[in-house]
């Protein structure tokens, strides 16, 4: 069954560090291929969202996936998946991850009310000539 994956500003504000680091590291081709393992990664879990695995010394809350060396540190809600934050596999994650937790939990809860709120909405019909594009 497939999901919306939905990323925190947060989560996005990751995505950029990591793009400028591998740059400055590796260069342009190698930040490009590791962002698309990220966007390969984000669109397996759309898909199977059960490759998500739970670290309970880490966190009882979040659920885990790992692409090359970071971690993608997620909630599942009904039919939504939001990636909360985008972590380096060697920082202590327990650690960061007790330090976030409580931050990461209420974004979690403002981002499901907010979605619940959207996902309420009547879709307004759109004028032809208007399409986005």
């Amino acid at each position: 069954m497939a999901v919306t994956i939905k990323l925190t500003d947060r989560a996005h504000y990751d995505l950029q560090e990591i793009e400028e680091y591998s740059i400055k590291r590796w260069g342009k081709k190698t930040a490009n291929r590791y962002l698309e393992d990220i966007q390969t990664a984000l669109s397996l879990l759309q898909e199977k969202p059960d490759l998500l695995r739970q670290k309970p010394h880490v966190s009882t809350h979040f659920k885990f996936y790992r692409v090359r060396e970071h971690f993608l540190i997620c909630v599942e809600l009904k039919d939504f998946l939001l990636v909360l934050t985008i972590k380096h596999g060697q920082m202590d994650l327990p650690e960061r991850i007790e330090e976030l937790e409580p931050t990461l939990v209420k974004e979690a809860d403002l981002l499901h009310q907010r979605l619940l709120v959207t996902e309420k909405k009547p879709k307004k019909p759109r004028a032809r000539g208007n399409e986005e594009v």
